[in-house]
């Protein structure tokens, strides 16, 4: 069995100790600027992705698939964050024959969008936080509006965000597009999708 992990740094390290306690042969994809970091000599094989821009590196389908088939791959485990929910990517894994180490990419498409996410909860009668969550209406204007009718102070969160990146905390209507863009920004950057809910901001949950 020989694995790849679509990731860097601990995760990655985690699962190449896992994979060879099963005797499986390890892969490492990283970015120029990781060239000397642990991971990539814990790994078996390890190889070059692209540059420090994560979107030309750990969030580059094309490029991590095309490693894969290159170096006959039998799996991919994705870790978390970057790549790990994202659908598109799950699916094109198993298409070319490749097993996908994670959730199964219907689920990853439901749940990894927290636009997606607020829609099911809301359907199943789940209490939600008062919010904003539309993908057909991500101009800078409706969030603006959306925030406030929710009031001050509110929470933007990048629909297809975790790890705490692509959130940021409005007090304010006059931070308000400072902290969009900021948010925007950080949500490309991390996950390729920049769209973005906008929710109450419980300051006291208790």
């Amino acid at each position: 069995m020989k694995l790849l992990v679509a990731n860097r740094g601990e995760i990655a390290r985690r699962v190449f100790r896992t994979a060879k306690r099963l005797d499986w042969t390890t892969v490492a994809v990283f970015a120029e600027p990781d060239i000397g970091a642990a991971f990539v000599s814990d790994a078996d094989i390890s190889v070059g992705i692209g540059g420090p821009d994560l979107a030309d590196s750990y969030l580059n389908q094309e490029r991590i698939l095309e490693q894969c088939l290159r170096l006959d791959v039998n799996a991919v485990h994705p870790g978390y964050g970057f790549l790990s929910e994202n659908a598109e990517f799950a699916r094109a894994v198993i298409d070319n024959g490749i097993i996908w180490v994670g959730p199964n990419p219907d689920v990853i498409s439901s749940m990894g969008s927290k636009i997606a996410a607020r829609s099911i909860a809301a359907s199943a009668g789940i209490p939600l936080i008062p919010g904003f969550a539309d993908i057909a209406q991500q101009d800078d204007e409706a969030l603006a509006a959306a925030a406030g009718e929710i009031g001050y102070p509110v929470l933007l969160k990048a629909s297809a965000g975790g790890g705490g990146k692509g959130i940021r905390i409005v007090h304010s209507p006059d931070q308000f597009t400072e902290s969009l863009t900021e948010a925007r920004t950080e949500a490309m950057r991390s996950f390729g999708d920049d769209a973005i809910i906008v929710e109450r901001y419980i300051e006291r949950p208790r």
